[in-house]
């Protein structure tokens, strides 16, 4: 039997989520005083709707499962946003929002208009009428933003990509995954990125661009221009599990990717979402609960697993965290941004809000 940290209980009620962790990882992070939830549904934002031709209340029921960037000195927040048009989790239509943020913390304007959404284009078969879901975005070093999101037109979800220089104006281009892996169910990816002069950018590893990606499983893939994206697979031409869930820990049933994968000294670091199992998971944390691992990759053999916290540095804690579309408790990580030597870790409440905790950056 594991035994129980006292640290991690002490740390629970001080705001230190967990006071002691590995030096490989990133972190503590603590929760800043009365400023969470940062985003919150909208009721009063109007936005012609160009698959209807109505006007819809594309943030009034929830915001939540954040991305998040640097540009012009300001930390850029990509938010999923859904409307009205269903009742239930991916039941209605999704797009994705754009705040900003002068310290992290305080969001001081949002687009009145979402910026990423289903249209009559080419990808409409992809994404009506589920829509654009649970976006992460990093840049390159000459300053083109990649999100990867999720396609969802409520038959199978499918990670996609889009490039811009602005974040607001997006090009698509579908799919991530061609040929046979195209119609397989798909979510979830982490881009691989690096430290260069005080921010994270997009890295190569070998020549290629790496992420990891997957809900279940944690799966990998490579690409040379980050839209085409080819996953690793077995000599049998199945998917490559690089991680999986363990019984009887907080990561029992999915082990689903977060913000874009950090490069350090010690190795990639990979922030993920581990959801409880309700019958073979933790009894310490709810059952169905969503709560925050990080796991350490090799530099040079990226598919090798170094080390992986088992406890989770990150737990479902406030009201705003365990209410919600998903009253199980959820604290989904999806934006990690390194800014003024901190880090700024966003992540999804209970699937209807969006809160930040900040990290210093030691390593």
């Amino acid at each position: 039997m594991r035994i129980f940290n006292i640290t991690l209980i002490i740390s629970l009620f001080s705001g230190s989520l967990y006071a002691q962790l590995p030096d490989w990882t990133l972190g503590p992070f603590n929760r800043p005083p009365g400023v969470n939830p940062i985003i919150r549904p909208d009721t009063t934002t109007q936005f012609k709707d160009p698959m209807t031709k109505t006007m819809v209340g594309w943030e009034s029921n929830d915001t939540f499962n954040p991305a998040a960037v640097l540009k012009d000195g300001k930390i850029c927040v990509l938010y999923r946003a859904e409307d009205r048009s269903g009742k239930g989790i991916g039941m209605r239509t999704s797009r994705i929002g754009l705040a900003t943020s002068d310290d992290g913390i305080h969001i001081e304007h949002r687009s009145p208009v979402p910026v990423l959404y289903p249209d009559t284009d080419a990808q409409q078969e992809f994404e009506w009428r589920g829509g654009c879901e649970d976006p992460r975005v990093a840049m390159t070093p000459d300053g083109t933003y990649l999100v990867l999101y999720t396609e969802w037109n409520n038959k199978v979800p499918r990670l996609g990509a889009a490039l811009s220089t602005d974040l607001i104006h997006w090009k698509k281009y579908g799919p991530v995954f061609k040929g046979k892996f195209r119609e397989m169910a798909s979510k979830s990816a982490s881009v691989v990125t690096e430290v260069a002069n005080g921010k994270l950018v997009i890295a190569r590893i070998k020549g290629k661009y790496w992420m990891y990606w997957g809900e279940e499983h944690v799966y990998a893939a490579t690409s040379a221009n980050l839209t085409d994206w080819t996953p690793l697979t077995t000599p049998d031409g199945k998917l490559k599990e690089l991680m999986s869930p363990r019984k009887g820990y907080f990561d029992s049933r999915l082990t689903e990717c977060g913000p874009p994968a950090v490069k350090t000294d010690k190795g990639i670091v990979l922030l993920y979402n581990g959801k409880n199992d309700e019958s073979r998971g933790d009894k310490r944390y709810p059952p169905a609960a969503y709560c925050a691992g990080q796991v350490l990759f090799d530099n040079n053999d990226p598919e090798k697993v170094l080390a992986r916290l088992d406890e989770p540095f990150l737990v479902p804690q406030d009201a705003f965290e365990k209410s919600g579309q998903y009253p199980a408790g959820t604290v989904f990580l999806e934006g990690l941004v390194l800014f003024r030597n901190k880090w700024f870790l966003y992540y999804g409440c209970a699937d209807s809000r969006v809160a930040v905790v900040v990290a210093n950056k030691v390593n």
